[in-house]
């Protein structure tokens, strides 16, 4: 996993590949490139309420012009309500919205023939991803498209960061107390993810600050697409 200026670093495995290089990087999502040909690019900015998933999320597909594709705007009414109401959502709640996430990215990368739609060389997605295998959901695009890569950028930031983030939020169907609770469920990524497809940047900075770090690795990764 790369880490930016983090402040509490995840351990990493001496045996972890490297996220950059050539050979390394076309192994990247389980597939093996044979050809020289880049990548299209499915970058999900991930992490609990309040580290800043929008708005980092907003300035990098502005400063790649790329799309973005919001992930709040996918979850069903009843999501959004159960989540007004600080109840927290079931894995059988998730599974339809991180479907629908991935398919409209990989539509972004590859539309089909019929489409007005342009493809795209990269798209952004915003998606809690809390547990490993809600990542592996978003994963299987590159399963399904080898030409595709994805990539998690997870903002890794403490609960009281947080916390203070989404209380001065106004209008919004998260509210405070769901900050514990998603805490309490993250599976943040583990040694064989760190070595795969995870950027970490912390996000304890100014909201300007992490996102120029975002950009920043984000534009070291495809450097290494050759």
């Amino acid at each position: 996993m790369l880490t930016v200026d983090g402040r509490s670093k995840l351990p990493r495995s001496p045996l972890a590949r490297r996220y950059g290089g050539m050979d390394t990087y076309k192994q990247m999502n389980g597939v093996l490139q044979e050809n020289n040909q880049h990548h299209r690019h499915m970058w999900i900015i991930t992490g609990p309420a309040g580290c800043g998933k929008s708005t980092v999320a907003g300035y990098l597909a502005k400063e790649l012009s790329i799309p973005y594709i919001e992930g709040d705007d996918y979850h069903s009414a009843s999501n959004k309500a159960k989540m007004s109401q600080n109840i927290p959502l079931t894995d059988i709640d998730r599974w339809d919205w991180l479907i629908a996430l991935r398919e409209t990215a990989a539509r972004r990368l590859s539309p089909s023939a019929s489409s007005t739609t342009r493809p795209h060389t990269g798209v952004v997605v915003t998606c809690s991803a809390l547990k490993r295998k809600y990542r592996d959901v978003i994963r299987i695009a590159a399963y399904n498209d080898h030409d595709v890569a994805v990539h998690f950028i997870y903002l890794r930031a403490n609960e009281e960061i947080l916390l203070k983030r989404v209380q001065a939020r106004k209008g919004h169907y998260m509210k405070s107390t769901m900050v514990h609770s998603q805490l309490e469920m993250l599976e943040e990524p583990d040694l064989e993810e760190q070595g795969r497809d995870v950027l970490e940047v912390d996000c304890g900075a100014s909201l300007t600050e992490v996102q120029k770090k975002v950009v920043g690795v984000v534009r070291e990764v495809l450097a290494d697409d050759v």
